[in-house]
């Protein structure tokens, strides 16, 4: 059989796939139809022609959608002793567990464990689980699904949009502010996955969420797929915090797509901790639509032997009076590689517009990488687009200084590269921040001798 026969042969295979698992979950038509126009966008699209090499992902071999054993439960009691223990191996910070009468929990391709705060029902917020949601509430998501990350924007937006099974919805009404944050924890625990959560965030005006997102997975011998998608919108006067806490093992493949349309003095802030993962390429982005909106992306990136962090922005300015800042953190040892690819844009509408980005590396060998790959473009008189980068070693001047103090150098180094991601810490609630700082320290353990 020629290798055309097989490639036809695995479209058939995967169209039939994707009416099972519409089927199974007893979808109505435009979603099934939504899912069919996707797969077929991703057949036509081709694979980025930018950053880390994607041509080890062997797409035959990936399990496009796992049915856990276990069904939904509605009490942390009623989860099986199984899956409980496998959340008490990952160590899910003090936070999480505060908070797991709040949080959806994805196991594979669906959510294992949901339920929503009284107060949060009280207040009108719907917090469900995507597979929930787009049933129960099918106008909205006509609507609003799909708009600003389409099945053709690229060819894993596209595969997500065939296959996406799980994620979170959240829908703010007008004027309510949530004064607690909203939480999910991704976890992939299958070989040779491919997961494909889909959130949809709506936060009508007056409005206010910190929503966050904690990912992780286990070591396999064969590489996994997250492909997720990510669709925020942020209403007149309204503000969204977007965090993730990204700790994926090597040898995922971590290509995620995540836009948010802010309207009128909106305010969007993505805070991005990726840490782990084979190869991640993820750029959060802000269309800045509105007079006054505000766009923010601060990410800390860290890549080790055999890791690839291809990782920015992309912020584009349409209002008059719009601004935009990103701070981008990453330290590299043993061979890895980070990189910056942003892009900012600001048209011709959007006059006495101004974006400011900082892009900052930290090398902690003679054999890894960083490097800084902005696209900017400002298409009138009165705005400006202000960009700075460094890539360097540890200062020793700062060693020097904290050793005279008493401290040893491994522990002088580490606390300065600490304080290196200060301003993406500082935007995280305690207990994640004392995560982030755990995950750090693991992180340049050993990189001082």
């Amino acid at each position: 059989m020629n290798s055309r026969r097989l490639e036809e042969n695995f479209k058939e295979k995967l169209r039939e796939l994707v009416k099972k698992v519409s089927q199974k979950k007893e979808e109505e038509n435009f979603v099934l139809e939504f899912r069919q126009k996707s797969l077929e966008e991703f057949f036509r699209l081709p694979m980025p022609d930018f950053g880390p090499d994607l041509s080890k992902i062997d797409f035959e071999s990936i399990e496009y959608y796992i049915d856990p054993k276990t069904s939904k439960k509605r009490n942390w009691e009623d989860v099986p002793e199984d899956i409980k223990e496998t959340f008490e191996k990952l160590g899910i910070p003090e936070a999480e567990r505060k908070f797991f009468a709040g949080v959806e929990t994805q196991f594979d391709s669906e959510v294992i464990y949901s339920k929503a705060k009284e107060y949060i029902e009280s207040l009108g917020v719907i917090f469900l689980d995507t597979d929930s949601a787009i049933k129960k509430y099918p106008e909205i998501f006509k609507k609003y699904f799909g708009k600003i990350v389409p099945p053709n924007d690229n060819k894993f937006a596209a595969l997500n949009s065939a296959f996406f099974s799980g994620g979170t919805f959240i829908f703010i009404p007008e004027g309510i502010k949530v004064d607690l944050p909203l939480q999910a924890y991704f976890w992939m625990n299958s070989e040779k996955l491919g997961q494909f959560e889909r959130t949809l965030i709506i936060a009508e005006k007056d409005s206010y969420l910190h929503y966050i997102e904690g990912c992780t997975a286990p070591t396999y011998k064969s590489a996994s797929l997250h492909a997720a998608v990510v669709e925020i919108f942020v209403g007149e006067n309204a503000k969204v915090q977007y965090t993730t806490i990204q700790n994926w093992s090597g040898n995922i493949f971590n290509l995620v797509t995540k836009r948010a349309l802010v309207e009128k003095n909106g305010t969007m802030e993505w805070v991005d901790g990726n840490i782990g993962s084979m190869i991640t390429m993820k750029y959060p982005a802000c269309i800045l639509k509105g007079e006054n909106s505000h766009g923010e992306m601060i990410s800390l990136s860290s890549a080790k032997k055999g890791q690839f962090q291809d990782t920015g922005t992309r912020m584009i300015h349409v209002g008059e009076n719009s601004t935009s800042r990103v701070i981008a953190k990453s330290i590299c040892k043993e061979g890895g590689v980070t990189n910056y690819r942003g892009t900012i844009r600001i048209l011709k509408s959007a006059k006495d517009s101004q974006s400011i980005v900082n892009c900052d590396s930290i090398i902690l060998d003679g054999i890894s990488k960083a490097g800084t790959f902005p696209k900017n473009s400002c298409e009138n008189s009165s705005s400006k687009i202000q960009h700075e980068a460094s890539a360097s070693r540890i200062d020793e001047k700062k060693i020097f200084f904290l050793k005279s103090r008493g401290l040893k150098e491994e522990n002088a180094r580490s606390l300065v590269v600490k304080g290196f991601f200060d301003p993406i810490i500082k935007k995280l609630p305690l207990e994640y921040a004392i995560e982030m700082q755990r995950l750090i320290e693991m992180e340049v353990e050993g990189s001082f001798c």
